[in-house]
């Protein structure tokens, strides 16, 4: 719920319009509550609904195969292990965000309206962080195969504190937004809302430029100056035959990786670049506005269920494998 109608704050002390990706008129007190235009108001959670269904099946389908298989037990699928829990476990709750959706108020109680938003911050997060971490293995594997050398202490056991560590990282960057969440009235309404201190204004701003800063400029700035200072090395090496153990297993785990950052980027880059249209304008709510910010919330929330099929599009062993295990579910 980063950018649902519930959570997403306003510059008030609460969310008190569906801000979304493009945030809440400047005001100094509370909105009126904004519907959707009426086609919307169907659309939304019929999209919402796919994507949740697909979602669960695509990622289900992932961590069946990489949890099944001893053989898909390495350290880049141990990534895209945790990859598909953040979007499995996103999804698991997209119903009570189509449910809040639905009924305009909040049904479910404050310890719930703080895990929701604790695990769509997950969300938000972890995505980009993982592929950082996936990016740097690249970094590293790719250079050390130009070189013929293997990553010391590249190990199963390695990545997994490293996974640890990064799942460690993403509590502390999401813990604020799970203090600030609470139940408000609104307008007759009970909603799960950011609620910050005074001055309101400032701590919105704050919030979403924390958002922007370490949910994408960090992690995408980082993947960046990784594949083009590897592009350099690259280039400045000479490979002797031996070294054209940039084969073609490795070269298709690269372009998966590669493949997954595109589709994350496309999927969150317009959330964070309307970050700083909310930062540096002061939008109406109109129609148009609204619909556009429905458009960016869903396009950030299909990335939960598009990576399932890069593997299947991109890795010949993950459908391999699935088809392997399918067959060995069914009775006899």
């Amino acid at each position: 719920m980063h950018n649902t109608s519930s959570t997403e704050p306003g510059p008030s002390n609460t969310s008190s319009c569906p801000g979304f990706a493009l945030g809440c008129p400047n005001a100094s007190s509370p909105q009126p509550l904004l519907l959707p235009p009426p086609p919307l108001a169907v659309a939304v959670p019929v999209v919402y609904a796919v994507i949740c269904a697909v979602g669960l099946t695509g990622n289900s389908a992932v961590l069946f195969v990489l949890l099944r298989t001893p053989r898909k037990k390495n350290v880049t699928n141990l990534f895209i292990l945790n990859l598909a829990i953040a979007d499995e476990l996103f999804t698991l709750v997209l119903p009570i965000n189509i449910a809040d959706f639905l009924l305009r108020q909040w049904p479910f109680g404050e310890v719930m309206c703080k895990l929701i938003v604790a695990i769509d911050q997950y969300n938000t997060f972890s995505s980009l962080y993982f592929l950082t971490v996936m990016s740097a293995d690249r970094y590293l594997v790719v250079l050390a195969a130009a070189k013929s050398r293997r990553v010391a202490g590249r190990t199963y056991g390695a990545a997994r504190a490293v996974s640890l560590a990064v799942w460690g990282l993403v509590t502390l960057v999401v813990l604020p937004f799970a203090i600030f969440a609470q139940l408000d009235e609104e307008q007759g309404r009970r909603q799960c809302v950011l609620v910050f201190p005074k001055p309101e204004a400032f701590w919105w701003r704050a919030s979403r430029l924390y958002t922007l800063v370490l949910g994408f400029a960090f992690p995408v700035s980082t993947i960046c100056v990784l594949y083009i200072t590897l592009l350099c090395r690259l280039r400045a090496i000479r490979l002797d035959s031996h070294a054209k153990v940039l084969d073609r297993a490795k070269k298709r785990v690269t372009l998966l990786v590669v493949a997954i950052l595109a589709v994350c980027l496309l999927c969150w880059t317009p959330y964070h670049l309307s970050t700083l249209v909310v930062l540096t304008t002061d939008l109406p709510q109109t129609p148009l506005v609204i619909s556009v910010s429905y458009f960016i919330t869903s396009l950030s929330y299909a990335n939960s269920c598009l990576n399932p099929f890069l593997y299947a599009f991109l890795d010949d062993s993950f459908r391999k494998s699935l088809r392997q295990l399918m067959a060995c579910q069914k009775p006899a």
